[in-house]
Formats: structure tokens, sequence, C-alpha cells
């Protein structure tokens, strides 16, 4: 029986179309082997939606996200609006398109390709066979607590505050999240926290500890943010999957990010608990390559093998996707961004054509 989903696309800013375009021809041509059928539609966001409409995120757009069954979310912004208000910047469509989905965990990968691994910062032995999964809780921590802002003290000075805060609800659910993830990766699961300071993070870690129960088959273990960041330098193979709140996993996906040595071959999720996921890529828009057929698509090509696995439980599809993407690195295909020497220089079409020969 073919099984339908319909996708909600992004294709935002920059070199967003362009990605986007190798990516939808990838999904169209795994389809029919997996018994699959995808509907697609395209909506604008970010800096398009502005010029278009006025509205970084217009209200047909959180519509149409809010009826798929996935999203797939290209990049957004660029110089042209870098100077416009708040409310007139392509990032606010961003985070009013979390909001508006609920979107409370991302999932970002780190994972050395063996073809890739020179790019990396760090000694070979240290980063071959590295394969991290963070999990960032998305919605809550330092970032939505209230107090928040910058207020006059009685001496009339100013004073700067920001509030660290997560109930029991909302580190159930994450935590959840990261033992399910942990699940269908390799059954260990890493909890990084501060509970030595903060009475936030001891709540946390008390939380964590209460839903491991229920995972009797992942092994959990717990570090404090700062011997975590430290260790992922040291002995990154160490961890599987990481589980962190808002601010520590901005900072420490960010470090796993690195021991790629580029961005651009990263992707990720978000999701939530009912309404559909979004992935998308770890880059930008890069608005000075866009429309030279410079960009890299790969990216976007493994955020839509995440959003088969991960958003719609489509795991041999995903896999298939991976596989074609190493095929063609093995093969020596690269973009410039991952250019080396004695590689076959492709633009982002082209590695979009021999994407579609590594696919049968």
């Amino acid at each position: 029986m073919v099984r339908e989903y319909r996708i909600t696309l992004l294709p935002g800013d920059g070199i967003g179309p362009e990605i986007m375009a190798v990516t939808v021809q990838v999904l169209k041509a795994i389809a029919p082997t997996h018994d699959l059928q995808f509907h697609f539609s395209e909506v604008p966001i970010g800096g398009a939606a502005i010029d278009a409409t006025g509205n970084p995120l217009p209200p047909e757009t959180l519509d149409d996200c809010r009826q798929s069954d996935a999203v797939l979310l290209a990049a957004i912004g660029g110089y042209k609006w870098d100077n416009s208000p708040r409310s007139q910047r392509p990032e606010t469509g961003l985070l009013g398109l979390r909001s508006g989905l609920e979107l409370f965990a991302n999932l970002r990968p780190a994972t050395i390709l063996p073809q890739l691994i020179d790019a990396s910062s760090l000694k070979r032995e240290v980063v071959e066979g590295v394969d991290i999964m963070v999990v960032r809780e998305l919605t809550g921590g330092v970032y939505f607590g209230q107090p928040k802002g910058i207020f006059e003290t009685e001496t009339g000075e100013k004073r700067g505050v920001n509030t660290m805060a997560y109930s029991e609800g909302e580190i159930d659910r994450i935590a959840k999240v990261g033992f399910e993830i942990a699940c269908k990766r390799g059954k260990k699961l890493c909890s990084v926290d501060k509970a030595n300071v903060l009475d936030v993070s001891q709540l946390w870690r008390d939380r964590v500890v209460q839903i491991s129960a229920e995972y009797s088959d992942v092994e959990l273990s717990h570090l404090y943010v700062d011997n975590a960041a430290m260790q992922l330098v040291r002995a990154p193979k160490q961890f599987d999957t990481i589980l962190t709140g808002n601010l520590f996993g901005d900072i420490l996906s960010d470090a796993a990010a690195m021991l790629t040595g580029s961005i651009g071959m990263l992707p990720s999720a978000s999701l939530g608990a009912d309404k559909p996921g979004v992935f998308e890529p770890v880059h930008g828009s890069a608005p000075d390559i866009a429309g030279q057929d410079k960009a890299n698509p790969l990216a976007q090509v493994l955020s839509a093998a995440m959003m088969l696995r991960y958003g719609l439980d489509e795991p041999e599809a995903a896999t298939q996707i991976e596989k074609a993407v190493m095929a063609v690195l093995d093969q020596g295909y690269r973009t410039g961004d991952i250019m080396s020497p004695n590689m076959k220089a492709v633009g982002c079409q082209g590695m979009g054509e021999v994407l579609l020969k590594a696919l049968g």
C-alpha cells in the first residue's frame, strides 16, 4: 500500500531555492522504491515572504505548515534585510514558525564523514568515527524565562536580568525525546546540566533520572556542562546522544558541529508533540553565492533524510538517501565548500545529478 505524505516546502532566501530543488528531485526519485507518495506545497518565509507580503511569516504559510505531515525548510535571511526593524526581519519568521508549531526539541547531528575527515581541526584519531546527536530543549530555559529585561535599580544603575527556569513537564517531554532518539541510535544518553550550582539543573537531573525508569535499555550518564564541553574536544567518541537544555544545547551543538570541520554538511530537525516537525540544514542562506550554482545541497538532502527517519518514520528511505550521499563523496564529487585536491568539482545542479545516479 502506498503511504502518502503532505510536505510543506519553505525554500526561503539566498541559496534556499537551489538546494530545495535538488532535494525535491531526490525525494521524488526514492518514493516509488519505498511505496511513498509525496504531495508538495511551496510557500514563502523569511525575506522572500517580506518582499511578497510584508510579513516574514504570512498566516497562510503557517496554516500550510500546520496541515502538513512535515516541513522542509532551506534557508532564510540576507544582507538586504539586516537593517530592517525586528518585526520585518527574516529571523522573526523562523521564530514564529517554531512557536506556531510548538517545536520544543531540536536535533543536531554531528557525524564525521570519512571522506571529509581531514576538514576537522582536530586530529584524525580523535574525530574518526564520531557520530553524535545533540537533543536540545528549544522553547524554555534562560531564553524564555521570566522575569527578564534591563531594569534600573534604586541607585540608578542598570541591571540586566534573565531567568533560567524549567517546569517538570518541560523537562519530562524533552527527556522522553532524548531517550527515544537514543533508542534509535546507540542506546547511550548523556544528560548535560549544571546541577552542582543551579537549582533548575538539579530538577532537570532528578526528572531525567525519573524518566529513565521507562527506558531500561538505555544507558544514562550525566555531565556538568563545562566538563561536557571539554570532553567534546578531548574524546568526542564517548558520546552517542546528548540531552540538554536550551542555553547549554545552543553552545554544545555548535561545538559538536565544528568537530566535522564544516557546518555545510549538517542537517537538523525541530520537533513538537503532535504537530509537524521542521527539517533544515544548519548553514545559512549564503546570499553571496545565490543563483550561481555554487551551493552545496547535501545538508538539505540530509535534512530530508532526517525528515523521513524522525518525522515520518520511514527509516529505509532515509538510509537510501544517506547511502547515496556517501556514494557520491566516495566517487570524489565535491562542491566548492568541501573541495580538496584531486576531487571532481561540481555545482549544485551537478551534485543533484550524481545523487540521482547513485540512487539508481
